[in-house]
């Protein structure tokens, strides 16, 4: 591993998010992406002059050239969901190697609404591009997308590890006791693992209610240099450390359907920012599904392989529990456009900056935002600190 870090050099200044407990957003398309970066500009106490710097999932300079923006730095990395943990990285990289300086990212998608409108609602924004192999060996033999590519990594842990439904439920009531708290959040009303069992079969093992949302919702964040963040209006959130690990595009390529690439870039993350999984005062972990954040608990390290079941059921990652997790309601109950990658990083920088009202965590210093992409593919893992870790 090199030894050059990104550790402390930069910071997220500036976040914003739009989501509605209806699932529905007015605003659509470039005007909805333009006003979450005017309100993550806003609150860092920057303008669109500041920006030099644009990340986008997709054509990164038609959103330049809409907002008016001359960038010396473009980023159009797409790899699903982690896409904006891929951005941080990529831009914290840049700022430090004098790219450029005050870099944004920006997502928004209205799959909900879009039916409504007639616009089709397709899940996700931007779709892959190129030759997608799924669609000749994977699809044709009645492999339902997505879920069914988690209910194969759910159902190899269960055979291997002795993973119960009952497990994989408290994961789904815990995320919902978070969005109770979140005046925001799609689904407040609380369940219970028999409510979870009880619920659909949407793909054997897995339910309806461990899986997620699909809503509307847009979000963006705003990072800059360390030495810029000291001088705007929110207390900067600093970019402790950065990894990416990716390992296949479609699941039947997976090496092994109950370990990620999480299992390299959260001890990579972890290493540059110089911290162990029990500093972590809160886990921002993509709960696409029930499975998908199981198995981060046991690829970032917080419990050993096969363990995450065992280790989720006595309710530790709801409020009051030892490791506070997707605190706004998660890709479960709060949100889940189909990349939801940006709602990671958005509360874990206002939890740390004590922004969360009732569903605030007490004095967090350390956060982890943990994004996975495609299915199950590409990971990219954030560690975020307060000024008092830098």
């Amino acid at each position: 591993m090199s030894d050059r870090t990104l550790r402390g050099l930069t910071a997220i200044v500036g976040v914003a998010d739009d989501v509605s407990p209806t699932g529905e957003l007015e605003r659509h398309g470039r005007r909805l992406e333009a006003a979450m970066v005017s309100e993550a500009l806003a609150d860092a106490g920057l303008t669109l002059a500041d920006v030099d710097g644009i990340c986008y999932a997709g054509m990164a300079t038609g959103l330049a050239e809409y907002l008016g923006v001359h960038p010396r730095y473009v980023d159009g990395t797409m790899v699903g969901g982690s896409s904006y943990e891929l951005h941080l990285e990529h831009a914290a990289a840049a700022i430090a190697a004098g790219l450029c300086e005050v870099v944004v990212s920006v997502y928004a998608a209205t799959p909900r609404s879009d039916r409504r409108r007639g616009a089709g609602g397709q899940r996700g924004g931007p779709a892959f591009g190129g030759p997608n192999p799924m669609a000749e060996w994977e699809m044709p033999y009645g492999l339902a997308m997505p879920m069914g590519a988690y209910a194969l990594a759910a159902s190899r842990h269960m055979a291997c590890y002795g993973t119960t439904s009952e497990q994989l439920a408290q994961i789904a009531v815990d995320t919902r006791r978070w969005a109770a708290m979140n005046p925001r959040a799609r689904f407040r009303d609380p369940i219970t693992i028999a409510d979870v069992l009880a619920s659909p079969m949407q793909a054997s093992p897995l339910h309806l209610l461990d899986c997620c949302l699909v809503t509307d919702g847009a979000g963006a964040f705003v990072v800059t240099s360390a030495e810029r963040a000291g001088d705007l209006a929110k207390p900067p959130i600093y970019v402790l450390g950065a990894a990416t690990g990716s390992d296949h595009q479609m699941i039947s390529q997976m090496p092994d359907l109950t370990t990620t690439a999480g299992a390299r870039s959260g001890p990579a993350a972890f290493a540059m920012a110089g911290i162990k999984p029990d500093e972590v005062d809160l886990l921002m972990a993509y709960d696409s599904f029930t499975i998908t954040a199981l198995l981060h608990l046991e690829d970032l390290g917080f419990c050993p392989k096969g363990e995450g079941g065992a280790f989720a059921e006595d309710g530790k990652l709801g409020p009051g529990g030892s490791l506070p997790t997707n605190t706004n309601g998660g890709g479960l109950s709060y949100t889940h456009p189909g990349q939801y990658g940006m709602f990671l990083l958005v509360e874990a920088v206002r939890q740390l900056r004590g922004e969360c009202g009732s569903r605030q965590v007490i004095d967090p210093q350390i956060g982890v935002a943990h994004g996975s992409g495609g299915v199950l593919s590409t990971m990219g893992t954030i560690v975020l600190g307060t000024g008092s870790t830098r």
